[in-house]
């Protein structure tokens, strides 16, 4: 009989020696400017939740470089911890089909099940509504890609128009919408949470809240009203467990935030912990079907 596993659904991969992160030049994130490895996240990830352990994960891009979505296709084919990747290419490109059927059929394409895109970080408000970026995740839907849709919480409005202006594109709110965990300023964020989720294809990833908390000082009860709304938003069908990591080091750990997780899944039914540990990703991203643990997970290509 197999043994329940976990699923990582966000977690990230670097080696500055191959590709630089511009993004690690912040100050804010000197902790965290060296180089991750699979064998990183394997030492680092050791902490049960609800008496599961790591089995797979998906690594998602951190730059707005087709070459890094390469590099992490490369690295998939041949490391069995990683069982999907989520890319990066130019949405809003005219050549966007011909660059993602070259991702696809390149080495690893057939881990390459969604894109993402820093929408956080566009200053344009209407940004997922272009008629370009419209075009491009069109042509992302009709190869069978999905979508991670990174927002912050006052850009909810754009996943919304996205969930209604494309039904059929699978999306996946990445970090839960950010909400200000930090300051405990939630009832905006919690109403756009509330819209988004009225859409069904539309899932969420539990991931990123320790970031948006105060990173020294907070407690599973800082965290628990946005996991709560959560939760009676999207229920647990539609949750995937992420760490964030190695993003999550800035306020805690991988294993830090797993303890957290497996508080608040206390009193869950085991298929509900299953849903969020497993089963959403692996119906989203299309993953191997779990085996034993001990087993390598089977690769999908």
């Amino acid at each position: 009989m197999n043994a329940p596993v976990l699923v990582d659904a966000h977690h990230h991969l670097w080696d500055l020696s191959q590709r630089p992160q511009p993004w690690l030049d912040d100050p804010g994130v000197a902790s965290i400017r060296r180089t991750f490895t699979p064998n990183d996240l394997r030492s680092t990830a050791t902490h049960p939740i609800a008496g599961r352990h790591l089995h797979g994960t998906v690594v998602v891009q951190c730059v707005a470089e087709v070459a890094e979505t390469e590099d992490l296709l490369a690295l998939a084919a041949q490391e069995p911890l990683i069982q999907a990747v989520v890319g990066w290419a130019d949405l809003t490109s005219s050549s966007i089909g011909d660059v993602l059927d070259a991702l696809l059929a390149g080495p690893g394409g057939g881990y390459l099940r969604s894109l993402r895109h820093l929408v956080q970080s566009e200053t344009d408000p209407h940004w997922l509504q272009r008629p370009d970026v419209e075009r491009g995740l069109r042509a992302a839907r009709d190869r069978g890609l999905h979508y991670d849709v990174l927002v912050r919480d006052h850009q909810l409005d754009q996943a919304i128009r996205l969930a209604e202006r494309l039904p059929d594109l699978p999306q996946v709110l990445n970090h839960a919408g950010k909400p200000d965990i930090a300051r405990q300023d939630i009832a905006d964020w919690e109403r756009g949470i509330r819209q988004l989720a009225a859409h069904p294809q539309v899932v969420c990833k539990v991931s990123g809240l320790i970031t948006e908390a105060d990173h020294s000082r907070w407690t599973t009860a800082d965290i628990r009203p946005a996991w709560d709304v959560l939760v009676s938003a999207f229920g647990p069908e539609r949750l995937m467990f992420g760490s964030d990591w190695p993003v999550a080091d800035l306020a805690g750990s991988w294993n830090r935030w797993a303890a957290t997780v497996d508080e608040l899944l206390t009193g869950w039914s085991e298929s509900d912990v299953d849903a969020l540990l497993v089963g959403t990703a692996r119906a989203f991203y299309g993953l191997a079907p779990a085996v034993a643990e001990g087993d390598a997970p089977a690769a999908t290509t």
